[in-house]
């Protein structure tokens, strides 16, 4: 008995341990989400920024699709 106790302790512990470490991974992947979208939505403004001073009247993105 006491050797199924210590079994299932190791393996609780080892489980323990991989949620912890599986959780600091998706807590640096959030982190990196939050600052890629941050990022591609200043691309985003700065492109259509740029396409509006090229001479264009509106940002494509912002144009009705023609069978509007």
């Amino acid at each position: 008995m006491t050797d199924r106790i210590t079994d299932l302790e190791e393996q609780v512990a080892y489980l323990t341990r991989t949620v912890d470490e599986l959780s600091e991974v998706i807590a640096r992947q959030d982190k990196l989400l939050d600052t890629l979208t941050r990022r591609l939505h200043m691309l985003m403004e700065r492109a259509a920024d740029q396409e509006l001073e090229a001479g264009g009247s509106v940002p494509l993105a912002d144009q009705k699709p023609p069978h509007w």
